[in-house]
């Protein structure tokens, strides 16, 4: 007890000296800790069971390139265990939180059901647990693991009646999400991801371009049960992955003019570009011309591999760009990584913390500062500013804004975690 109290004092005593830091500077701490509390973060609900879903499977079937490795003791198996999981994420980690599930999710009581034929009643206990909670949902169809996925092609599959069961999922998906958002009088952003491409030199690349084309008009147009108000679709593009290497049809060049031509939501995963890629000089270009964006919070290592997001220069670089364009509000923020190698719940904190710090990060940049030097011609101070920030009191307001949230400051909620594991986690066998 002591000991706490005498961290307070020095949190405190630490707070009082970086506010008068960034004060200086022109930094307004205060409007900064609340915007980084208040901005929504969608934590995926798949880290906690390894993307295995809650479907029982007759066949067998191919994971789509969707791949978690490891064999950490305490998986959640039940959807019971996951939302335990993930409340205590959101007990650990500051601001505002939504969940956001795929559709391979689905609790039907041990009944099998069609991918094609779920509806929202198959999510009630995610919806009523959100209500409980106060907190939004948002969704994902999954065109991956099944068998009429196991050629890898969904939407672009040169047979009609495959495509047809895709399209019907993709509707069935879009009546859920509509159910969601109107429920928790929350709008519901519907993510479209799919594994389809060839992994070695496609003699045509057109006409499964064509199909998926042809394919997603119909399954994102006016339906009856989809009410736009509520679900609010987003196409997500990648540029290679597991089986397929060489080819994929939806590509991010595909469907950031998709979805600029159709207004839907384009989705930018931090893990979909080239090895050496990064997304953060891509905000400025597409905002100039797309009205919102999905961000998927992610990090590749040489591959799409979706490893637990961490504090890092590109974390920080996507931030600043959406803090310095004034471009927050009009992107919506996910998770998404799953790691099976280590204790579930730490990845899942470490991730979720790192997105509110890069955030906070970035508001407490004294931006206007910056930019005028480089309007100025004064590149080198400017060059020098930016070194400075990076060596700036930043950890003791963060401390603050984890203070003020309730969630653990600093190192406590390592010890607070591993309390969880045994109690818990490690209950699951």
């Amino acid at each position: 007890m002591a000991m706490k109290r005498k961290t307070a004092r020095w949190t405190a005593r630490g707070y009082s000296e970086a506010k008068n830091f960034y004060e200086v500077l022109g930094v307004d701490v205060e409007a900064a800790i609340q915007t980084a509390l208040c901005t929504p973060l969608s934590l995926h609900c798949w880290q906690a069971d390894d993307v295995r879903g809650l479907e029982s499977h007759t066949e067998a079937v191919d994971s789509g390139g969707i791949l978690a490795t490891g064999q950490y003791p305490g998986r959640a198996r039940t959807g019971d265990e996951m939302r335990q999981d993930l409340e205590e994420v959101m007990r650990l980690s500051p601001g505002v939180h939504r969940v956001n599930l795929h559709a391979i999710y689905a609790e039907t009581d041990g009944r099998p059901v069609a991918r094609d034929a779920l509806e929202p009643v198959h999510f009630r206990r995610w919806i009523s647990w959100a209500k409980t909670r106060h907190i939004g949902l948002d969704f994902n169809t999954s065109f991956f693991a099944h068998p009429l996925a196991n050629d890898g092609l969904t939407l672009s599959h040169p047979d009609r009646k495959v495509r047809e069961f895709w399209i019907r999922h993709g509707l069935a998906a879009r009546r859920i999400a509509t159910a969601i958002g109107r429920t928790l009088r929350s709008p519901c952003v519907l993510n479209h991801w799919l594994p389809d491409g060839r992994k070695d030199s496609p003699a045509d690349r057109w006409t499964p371009r064509r199909r998926l084309l042809e394919s997603l008009d119909r399954m994102l147009g006016d339906h009856e049960g989809v009410d736009r108000r509520w679900c609010r679709d987003a196409v997500e593009g990648k540029l290679f992955g597991i089986g397929s290497e060489d080819y994929v049809v939806g590509s991010n060049e595909f469907y950031a003019a998709y979805a600029l031509t159709r207004g839907v939501i384009l989705c930018l995963d931090m893990g979909h570009f080239h090895p050496t890629e990064t997304i953060h000089d891509k905000l400025s270009a597409l905002l100039m011309f797309h009205p919102t964006l999905l961000l998927h919070v992610s990090r590749p290592i040489r591959w799409d591999s979706d490893h637990v997001v961490l504090f890092n220069d590109d974390l920080r670089a996507v931030f600043l760009e959406l803090v310095r364009g004034g471009a927050l509000k009009r992107v919506w923020l996910a998770t998404d990584f799953f790691d099976g190698s280590i204790n579930r719940l730490c990845a899942y904190v470490i991730g979720a913390r790192a997105v509110r710090q890069a955030l906070l990060f970035a508001l407490l940049e004294p931006t206007a500062r910056i930019q005028r030097l480089e309007a100025e011609g004064r590149g080198g101070e400017k060059l020098a500013w930016m070194e400075q920030m990076k060596t700036a009191p930043f950890s003791a307001v963060w401390d603050e804004l984890c203070r003020r949230a309730g969630a653990p400051v600093g190192a406590e909620w390592i010890e607070q975690a591993r309390a969880y594991e045994e109690q818990v986690l490690r209950q699951r066998g």
